[in-house]
């Protein structure tokens, strides 16, 4: 309900009733929360809560968030060849289907959970604190899997895209191209005997030309994982894990005595604000109401059938079972979180990275 009222806010606030909340203020905090609110909230919950034996007893989250992309990039490859969708479109839904909002939503869902009265997962601030870092963590993995093989299809459909226009201005200076080619015909035959000569001279490049493109792809995905580690909020779970289970970093910063527990209280501090501006954000974005798309309404159904419909009842059946095999720990929160992985909506960053390759934008 909290939530639920906080949304409202932030709906009226963005809207025309308003005017407060609008897009350039929603983009102007958005940044401020990825910035300092996300990674001071990671960085606290991580350092506090978690331990070396933690990380060690959480090894199936990696492998949950591995099979989300994995399944879904399967199930939307079924609904791309059922529906018979473009080919430069195709990467675009199988992203949608494959990767889901691991970070930000989960902070809202989590908290608001545990708050509850009669919440099943027992003590309100023991549930909040962990549910924080089950939550850190999975953002961190879902940065790291959407700025890595999301962002190759997403590059790869952009490539077809590319391929798709050149061959319609192609088409449309066809005229041109004939008119070249008889004015090519009309050469001297020495001339063409020296073009037919340079030929094999051309084609011994090709191997080379194939190791270059593939070294140029591979340095390419060693930037992007970089670029993704010093992310903000990546970089502080990165920097929260660390302190958290190494003795002597842990109690610099988390205890009574912690020498450096000032500093910690405000990054506290900081943290706190995270929920109540995602919330806004989100009553504000939702104010925008439907527009119109210029994907077809089969393909929006196609991502819902998928992400809402599918993939949860895969998702239980994969955590239920790996609970049985006693893969997990006994913690009904982090099954539960497991299983809400599954039915989440696709990754914001899904709009970024279309914006970045020129795609639309689901």
């Amino acid at each position: 309900m909290k939530v639920l009222l906080i949304c409202l806010l932030g709906a009226y606030l963005g809207s025309g009733y308003s005017s407060i909340l609008m897009p350039s203020a929603r983009e102007d905090i958005n940044k401020v929360v990825y910035a300092v609110f996300t990674p001071t909230l990671m960085f606290a919950s991580l350092s506090e809560t978690v331990t070396l034996r933690d990380i060690i007893s959480w090894w199936f989250m990696p492998i949950n968030v591995g099979l989300i992309f994995l399944i879904g990039s399967m199930l939307g490859q079924i609904a791309v060849q059922i529906l018979k969708i473009e080919a430069h479109l195709q990467g675009l839904v199988i992203a949608a289907c494959s990767a889901g909002n691991l970070g930000n939503l989960l902070l809202i869902i989590i908290p608001a959970i545990c708050s509850e009265d009669g919440s099943p997962f027992g003590d309100r601030l023991v549930c909040s604190s962990n549910g924080l870092s089950y939550v850190s963590f999975s953002m961190a993995l879902g940065g790291l899997y959407m700025w890595t093989y999301t962002y190759g299809i997403m590059k790869k459909a952009s490539r077809l895209q590319a391929e798709l226009q050149t061959d319609n201005t192609e088409g449309d200076n066809q005229d041109n191209i004939e008119e070249a080619v008889l004015i090519t015909s009309t050469r001297p035959m020495e001339e063409s005997t020296e073009n037919q000569i340079g030929v094999p001279l051309l084609s011994t490049g090709g191997l080379s030309s194939t190791n270059l493109n593939l070294s140029e792809r591979f340095k390419e995905i060693l930037d992007q994982i970089a670029e993704e580690a010093l992310a903000p909020p990546t970089f502080s779970a990165i920097l929260g894990l660390i302190f958290g289970t190494v003795p002597w970093l842990r109690s610099l910063v988390v205890g009574e005595h912690a020498p450096l527990r000032v500093v910690q209280d405000s990054i506290k501090l900081l943290g706190n604000g995270t929920i109540p501006c995602i919330t806004l954000i989100l009553g504000g974005n939702l104010s925008r109401g439907l527009r119109k798309s210029t994907l077809k309404p089969l393909m929006i159904v196609a991502v819902i059938c998928v992400r809402f419909v599918i993939l949860p009842v895969i998702g239980i059946g994969v955590v239920k079972l790996a609970g049985e095999l006693g893969y997990l720990p006994e913690d009904p929160l982090y099954h539960f979180v497991l299983m809400i992985q599954f039915t989440l909506p696709p990754a914001m960053n899904i709009s970024k990275e279309a914006s970045q390759f020129n795609l639309i934008s689901v």
